[in-house]
């Protein structure tokens, strides 16, 4: 892989005003693939393949055998993670799920007990805080898609008994002040960094601002093991009743305590569930995690270019980070007000994709996103989806305008060229389109 080359002021692609745009019948921006991790284009290099094929060479592929566990790929790549991260406890599990339900389980919050999240996330948050026993209470967000926390203090019920904030595509919530009201509240606060692995809010890493913090090491983030997270904390009892949730039986929680007793009184009372991560993931991810503040470079270079490039783009309201540089730039989102009352949000994404550019519009009627809570059935049963969009209006109205496009870090300087190119135009004719919605005779 080559590194992006450096993204500086330059041309824009030739930009042909009156030429027709490819949904309507033009050539398109770009005529190859768009690079998302699903099609291949992710940040793995030989010397990682190296490392998993080391791992399966030595036919330990399970952390608790008879090496110390200091020294199992898994045990390595926990303290090479609170090295990184500047935590106490890293733990290596199955999935960003596993990380999120764990710390609810692990901190004690008893079951059926309410959990505040953001309505606008991806449907593991809800299905962590099902998993661990509980029940969400999805609170409004902000125009930048943010936890709104004044919606919170509004929908506050003592039945609440913690918060998972959640850093939604890449971008920072203002956890400082959703700390602050958590500790207010006598609460835990739960940080879903799994979007987020690496990006930062005033230099300080997400995920280590609450209690706990879980990540995930799914194909599209950050680390890249197909499938896999992490859960941080710095609370050695949290810590070690997530070990035994995970799957240290028989003991074996006593190997992450190598300098002293671990604080639990007994590992009999807590029920295992089989969550651990394997040693060829962890070796896999270990050698990874030397080149991610490249990847994270990459993931900033590209989007502030994109960012800077349509700043003055009329038509479109591009997502605000809460703090300078608090995102991680795997997605570039923008809203299209009052989109979804013409359509033009749909259309433009549409019209993205048209033009070579892989996108979504967020709150799509045609598209079943997992991002939009009205698809979460399982937390409405039997209720009818405009029903569900009543609950929260404010959130349903921003994503039906939002337009998402992925950002890999594997693009290069002409992809982000595509992507500019193609929003100006569109935006460009979105007027037009807007004058010809409105001549419609009504239905």
């Amino acid at each position: 892989m080559t590194v992006n080359e450096e993204l500086i002021a330059r041309p824009l692609l030739s930009d042909d005003p009156q030429a027709p745009l490819a949904i309507d019948g033009g050539a398109p921006v770009r005529d190859t693939p768009w690079p998302t991790y699903d099609k291949g284009a992710v940040f793995v290099e030989p010397e990682d393949e190296e490392a998993a094929i080391r791992a399966i060479r030595s036919h330990l592929f399970f952390r608790y055998d008879y090496r110390a566990y200091a020294e199992t790929e898994c045990g390595q790549f926990e303290q090479e993670l609170c090295d990184y991260f500047g935590t106490r406890h890293a733990l290596a599990v199955t999935s960003g799920t596993a990380a999120l339900a764990l710390a609810i389980m692990a901190a004690g919050i008893p079951a059926g007990s309410l959990i505040a999240c953001p309505g606008f996330t991806f449907v593991a948050t809800p299905s962590a805080i099902v998993m661990a026993g509980c029940r969400p209470v999805l609170i409004e967000v902000t125009e930048d898609l943010h936890l709104d926390l004044a919606d919170l203090r509004r929908r506050w019920t003592p039945e609440i008994k913690a918060i998972m904030v959640v850093h939604m595509r890449g971008f920072a919530s203002d956890v400082e002040a959703l700390a602050d009201f958590a500790a207010e509240m006598g609460v835990p606060l739960f940080e879903d960094a799994v979007p987020a692995l690496g990006a930062e809010l005033n230099g300080r890493k997400l995920g280590t601002f609450g209690l706990a913090g879980g990540f995930s090491t799914q194909s599209d983030k950050s680390l890249n093991s197909g499938e896999g997270g992490f859960l941080l904390t710095d609370d050695d009892a949290l810590y070690a009743r997530a070990v035994v949730l995970a799957g240290a039986y028989e003991g074996r929680v006593a190997r992450h305590f190598p300098d002293g007793p671990h604080p639990l009184d007994t590992d009999l009372a807590l029920p295992l569930l089989s969550l651990r991560m394997d040693e060829i993931r962890a070796a896999l991810l270990r050698s990874e995690l030397v080149r991610l503040p490249l990847r994270l470079a990459c993931f900033h270079r590209n989007y502030d270019y994109v960012a800077q490039a349509l700043a003055d783009v009329e038509g479109i309201s591009i997502r605000q980070p809460v703090a300078a540089g608090a995102y991680l730039g795997e997605a570039f989102i923008f809203r299209v007000p009052g989109g979804a009352l013409n359509g033009n949000a749909q259309w433009f994404a549409d019209a993205l994709c048209a033009e070579g550019i892989d996108a979504r519009n967020l709150g799509s009627a045609r598209d079943a996103n997992v991002r939009a809570f009205w698809n979460w059935r399982f937390l409405f049963p039997g209720a009818e989806v405009d029903e569900i969009k009543a609950g929260l209006p404010v959130t349903t109205g921003f994503l039906e305008d939002a337009v998402d496009v992925a950002l890999s870090s594997t693009l290069e300087a002409a992809d982000c060229d595509h992507l500019i190119t193609a929003v100006r135009r569109i935006a460009r004719a979105l007027d037009d389109r807007a004058g010809a919605v409105s001549e419609l005779p009504p239905q």
